[in-house]
């Protein structure tokens, strides 16, 4: 099932169940944050954490702005990360990029479902892109390429689900399944199982990225 929530100049259709994580106006709900362990923020005191994001906001409203409806990024800065933390939940969302860029969406802050230029003249091959994007990138020992190459070309725009249930995932990229029932590793220590609760980012690297239609229905 492809989802396509709304149109370029429509209000926003929230779908049944879900509740938008993106206003489409600003970056109410999100803050700025670097590749970081949710190990380390969990040991940070309130203060500590606050201080930490207080440091990231400059560049983050630098580099993330809206457009149009879509929260666009340059290639640079700090990932948009949610301020809420999430268990178990079902995400939509739909983005598009441009060739070179590098991005992904982190997982309880654990990375990640992979996004990439999967074309020769991308330069990352010999790393998989040319199996496509929408696998889990970081895996070691459990699959961590998509079941098909599903990809739209640059400047369309790709959508997404993601379902996670304790570390086990499920995603579908524009409709076809990339990852079926798959055990996400922890990333950040190899000796534990990824978080039980943590928040979203969308890391982003590379090249502009726009996402928009982003939703999220906790399980």
């Amino acid at each position: 099932m492809v989802f396509c929530f709304v149109c370029e100049s429509a209000a926003m259709d929230v779908p049944e169940g879900f509740v938008p994580l993106f206003n489409g106006k600003d970056l109410t709900g999100w803050v700025g944050l670097e590749h970081f362990s949710p190990h380390k923020l969990e040991k940070m005191s309130a203060e500590q954490q606050k201080k930490h994001f207080e440091k990231n906001q400059p560049a983050f409203v630098k580099h993330w702005t809206i457009k149009d409806g879509a929260l666009v990024n340059d290639g640079k800065g700090p990932y948009a990360t949610t301020e809420k933390s999430y268990k178990d939940f079902e995400l939509l969302l739909e983005y598009k990029t441009v060739a070179k860029a590098d991005s992904g969406i982190y997982l309880r802050m654990c990375p990640q479902f992979q996004i990439w230029d999967t074309t020769k003249e991308g330069g990352k091959w010999d790393r998989g892109a040319d199996k496509g994007s929408g696998g889990l990138w970081n895996n070691q020992k459990n699959e961590r390429f998509p079941l098909v190459h599903a990809d739209k070309p640059f400047g369309e725009w790709n959508s997404v689900r993601i379902i996670i249930k304790g570390n086990v995932v499920n995603a579908w990229l524009n409709g076809k399944q990339t990852v079926k029932d798959v055990v996400m590793e922890n990333y950040w220590d190899k000796t534990k199982d990824i978080p039980a609760e943590g928040r979203i980012q969308l890391q982003t690297h590379g090249g502009e990225i726009q996402w928009r239609n982003i939703f999220i229905k906790e399980l």
